[in-house]
């Protein structure tokens, strides 16, 4: 019972994170590393802006719009 609620919770942020269109940034460097070794990685914070401006079209990871 205790390994289900364990692991219910750890998927419980992924999902919203999902729902609401946040990419995950753990996700993002465990790919860059394994699939662009040499590649630099971003930091959490030009990972999340880049994020936002795609998404919203905000300037610097602020949001211009809301729909």
């Amino acid at each position: 019972m205790r390994k289900f609620f364990s692991s219910a919770m750890k998927y419980r942020k992924q999902f919203l994170d999902l729902l609401v269109g946040v990419p995950n940034y753990e996700r993002y460097v465990e790919h860059m590393k394994t699939h662009h070794p040499g590649a630099p990685i971003k930091s959490r914070k030009e990972f999340f802006c880049e994020a936002q401006e795609a998404r919203y079209n905000g300037k610097g990871g602020k949001v211009s719009r809301c729909c």
